[in-house]
């Protein structure tokens, strides 16, 4: 056998070593995948007509949406689907959160009594998610980085993940 096979002296097949995923690469992904959900779902109730439609009565969970609504749920859904794999990517969909929610947060208080200006029909609960999603945002992009201590020596080590 050769050492690259082989690991010590027991001979036992050496394993890659597994990435290590931190909470925020898994806060990323389980947001994305809501999102996901959320934004196909939605087009269920709203169908594909009036993409910019301001009517209150086409909600999910109380959640006021649109065809348009819609598609930002899904382009944040996929987003964070894509990016969670890697600890660096995961905290930049949270930083995508955090700015973009918190825009959104902003601009429904701004028009959520404006018809002609709420293109993304936003209601009252949807500017409470929005605040949500920004401060989970946050969380994912300030997540403390892992510290590794090595047994043998003593030493401490952050983490870099994949």
């Amino acid at each position: 056998m050769t050492a690259a096979s082989t690991s010590g002296a027991s001979g036992a097949a050496a394993r890659p070593a597994r990435a290590h995923r931190g909470v925020h690469q898994y806060l990323a992904l389980v947001i994305g995948v809501v999102y996901l959900l959320v934004g196909a779902v939605g087009f269920a109730i709203t169908g594909f007509d009036d993409w910019t439609m301001h009517d209150h009565s086409q909600t999910l969970l109380g959640f006021a949406i649109n065809p348009l609504h819609n598609v930002v749920h899904l382009v944040i859904g996929l987003l964070g689907v894509l990016m969670w794999s890697r600890s660096g990517s995961a905290r930049t969909y949270g930083w995508i959160l955090a700015i973009g929610y918190g825009a959104a947060f902003v601009y429904g208080l701004i028009v959520v009594n404006d018809p002609e200006a709420n293109l993304l029909n936003i209601n009252g609960a949807d500017n409470v998610l929005h605040a949500v999603s920004a401060v989970a945002g946050l969380a994912i992009a300030l997540w403390p980085v892992r510290k590794d201590t090595t047994a043998t020596t003593g030493t401490t080590t952050t983490a870099r993940r994949p």
